[in-house]
């Protein structure tokens, strides 16, 4: 979901930085066969002994064990200690530690537009000519991941600063394999294919989308991630950064005609579960749900890898729900291009031991020891598939991998007033009815109002 949701109100730190007192290794060096064994031989002969590596990200909870599991083989193989840290209001906490000059060495963060505040003040240490190339060889679509991991230093010169390190795939549309099975639907393997299963699905009687933008505060967000993945399939991936930037305006016909798809789809009473009028209404959280009723109240749900945290309790992924990759336009010539976010990894505080850390990021076991557990996928091509936990990783995984275009959460990108306001108010009057043209007018206006 967006970052926004997650901001609260206080600067409490969750987590001194401090190592697990007696951790163990999740999987035994040597004895597992889906794991690259060799990378930890290599790390081995990194001799840390006596330096203490601090660590800044965003994970807490179950997450932070998660991450804590991954940091003890490099404890256990150089010797460093390492000492994790988060906070609630991590955003925030990163940007006071810095400018106080008490830095950890290494932070991870998910967004792009606090790097670059970071670099641009003069807070980032340059990762290197060599370690953005080795990305580009090695990421799927690893050139936007090397643009992703570039900001412009305090001078205004471009840098590559951050390590893209787990990625989250938000190009996915779910379906019941059952109901496609009744149905005898296929998977579309392009976006007129998908267009045209929604014609054939209502020429059948049935109902394409479960679409709901609800939210609370935040109503609206689900459709930015609609019209973010519709740009990508129209256009250049050069224009999409051209608009989350605003260099060409909101209005601009290249984004009316995005904004004009989604429409077409999400206010036609016969293309949504409950019709036109139930798409701001209801939660999206409860959204999906219509793929999993007697007889089905949908066929299709577009949502990021997240969302089967609220499927119906029980329902196995690969069985009772699954997803296929968004296509992309057979005619447009434009690849395979995917909508997602992820955390990258930058050196805020340089040392032996921090330069160590980012190496160990680049080698492939650093990916599948989290990969093995859960909620990890990546775009590194050197990793072992068979290393995901589950299949439904493993497909998002190779969806990333196969990439030709990777670009982040577009309202992620944008100032917080559009991407988290003006944005989010003009899709719900998008589904409501007002024409596409006017509702990117004005969203521009806010724009416009706050440069």
């Amino acid at each position: 979901m967006k970052r926004t949701l997650m901001v609260g109100v206080m600067l409490t730190t969750l987590s001194l930085y401090s190592a697990p007192a007696s951790a163990e290794l999740k999987f035994a060096p040597g004895e597992d066969a889906r794991f690259t064994w060799s990378d930890y031989e290599t790390l081995q002969k990194t001799d840390l002994s006596g330096q203490t590596l601090t660590v800044f990200g965003p994970w807490r909870g179950p997450d932070e064990e998660l991450a804590q599991s991954i940091l003890e083989y490099f404890r256990e193989a150089t010797g460093a200690t390492v000492n994790y840290s988060s906070s609630e209001n991590y955003e925030q906490q990163i940007v006071i530690d810095t400018q106080a000059g008490s830095p950890p060495n290494i932070a991870i963060l998910p967004q792009p537009g606090l790097i670059q505040d970071l670099a641009s003040k003069g807070l980032l240490t340059p990762l290197g000519d060599e370690t953005q190339a080795w990305v580009a060889q090695n990421y799927g679509a690893g050139e936007s991941w090397v643009d992703l991991g570039t900001y412009n230093d305090k001078d205004g010169k471009p840098q590559f600063f951050a390590l893209p390190y787990k990625a989250d795939v938000k190009s996915l549309v779910w379906y019941s394999p059952d109901n496609f099975e009744d149905a005898g639907y296929e998977i579309p393997e392009s976006m007129e294919d998908l267009l045209a299963l929604q014609e054939k699905i209502v020429a059948d009687g049935g109902v394409p989308w479960c679409i709901g933008l609800g939210s609370g505060g935040a109503t609206g967000w689900p459709a930015t991630d609609w019209v973010e993945d519709i740009m990508l399939r129209i256009n250049e991936p050069s224009v999409y950064d051209q608009w989350t930037t605003n260099e060409i305006p909101f209005n601009d016909p290249k984004v009316v005609e995005a904004l004009e798809i989604f429409a077409s789809i999400a206010t036609k009473d016969e293309n949504v579960d409950g019709g036109a009028a139930a798409v701001s209404a209801t939660d999206f959280r409860d959204s999906p749900k219509g793929l999993f009723g007697i007889p089905p109240k949908c066929y299709m749900h577009h949502q990021a890898s997240f969302i089967p945290s609220f499927f119906p309790e029980g329902t196995e992924l690969g069985v009772d729900a699954d997803f296929f990759y968004m296509p992309a336009y057979a005619d447009k010539d434009l690849g395979k291009p995917v909508l997602g976010a992820g955390t990258l990894a930058m050196i805020t505080k340089d040392s032996d031991a921090a330069r160590a850390f980012i190496e160990f990021l680049k080698m492939p076991l650093a990916h599948e020891l989290w990969m093995a557990q859960s909620g990890f996928v990546t775009p590194h091509k050197g990793v072992n598939a068979e290393a995901y936990a589950n299949d439904a990783l493993k497909k998002q995984g190779q969806i990333l991998a196969e990439a030709t275009t990777f670009r982040f959460d577009g309202s992620d990108l944008m100032p917080g007033k559009i991407g988290a306001g003006a944005f989010w108010k003009g899709m719900v009057d998008l589904v409501g009815g007002k024409p596409a043209k006017q509702v990117a007018d004005e969203i521009q206006q806010s724009w416009d109002s706050i440069k």
